[in-house]
């Protein structure tokens, strides 16, 4: 009778072991495994640890007098953002609360163990009032920042800058050209103003309206004004009250509303710029 012989096929020579049969890979997966258990474990922990009622927030620590915002302000900033706890007060969330105060131009927020917030407030230092040709007010700070806040008296001793949108800090250099020019007279700045069309004009502590008109390479605004000072004196001396001096032109100048004159002759030349 017929033998069958079983069809079988050996497993090549060579072939990698099983998982379970190589030690290095097993103790390489146990360590991560472990490292991976520890991590959980201690984040587990520490959200439970901030969940607890513990570490409440119990102060607000400023680091320096405001000199315009006020304990009511605050209070009622802090009010909204000292929430949770030490390890969970959302810092950005309560810069940002901090700095819509009108007076607060920047504030930094950090914890100050082991139950507080300290607060650094930068606060605006307005050095002029705003008037936008819209109509809008408000106050320019000395970085040349436009700012909405309630000023005590209405700050009528700030001079007055106006003009289209963006312009405020192109204005507080001019004002400040143009007084350091006025100061050699005896004069200061009232207000400075810049129409759409860019043409200049400023208003003396004495009510005199200069027209300085637009900024030209050839005839610039510094020059226009120099011309003024040099013959202010004497101007007043000759008419007496000026009203508005036109320095428009490129080499003379027009007065008008004139008052107790004993000369009302002009002196002009060439075209107005």
């Amino acid at each position: 009778m017929a033998r069958h012989q079983a069809n079988t096929r050996n497993a090549p020579t060579g072939a990698p072991a099983g998982l379970w049969h190589q030690p290095a890979l097993m103790n390489l997966l146990s360590d991560v495994l472990t490292v991976l258990a520890v991590a959980g474990l201690a984040w587990a922990a520490l959200t439970a640890l901030q969940r607890l009622p513990v570490f409440p927030l119990r102060e607000l620590v400023l680091t320096s007098s405001p000199q315009h915002v006020t304990a009511q302000q605050l209070e009622h900033a802090a009010r909204g953002i000292m929430v949770g706890n030490f390890f969970t007060v959302d810092l950005d969330a309560a810069r940002s609360a901090f700095e819509k105060l009108p007076w607060v131009r920047k504030a930094a927020v950090s914890r100050q163990w082991p139950d507080g917030l300290k607060l650094t407030l930068e606060e605006h230092d307005p050095v002029a009032r705003w008037r936008h040709l819209n109509g809008d007010h408000g106050l320019v700070n000395r970085q040349g920042e436009i700012f909405v806040a309630e000023h005590p008296g209405g700050a009528p001793e700030l001079p007055q800058l106006s003009g289209p949108e963006g312009s405020a800090r192109e204005l507080l250099e001019r004002y400040v050209e143009f007084n350091s020019v006025l100061a050699g007279i005896g004069r200061r700045i009232d207000a400075v103003a810049l129409s759409p069309r860019r043409a200049w004009q400023i208003r003396l502590d004495d009510g005199v309206a200069v027209e300085l008109g637009r900024d030209q390479a050839r005839h610039p605004l510094g020059e226009r004004l120099d011309r003024f000072a040099a013959h202010y004196d004497a101007l007043r001396q000759r008419v007496g009250v000026i009203r508005v001096a036109d320095m428009r032109y490129p080499n003379g100048f027009v007065l008008r509303g004139l008052e107790n004159t004993r000369s009302t002759r002009t002196e002009s030349a060439g075209r107005k710029s």
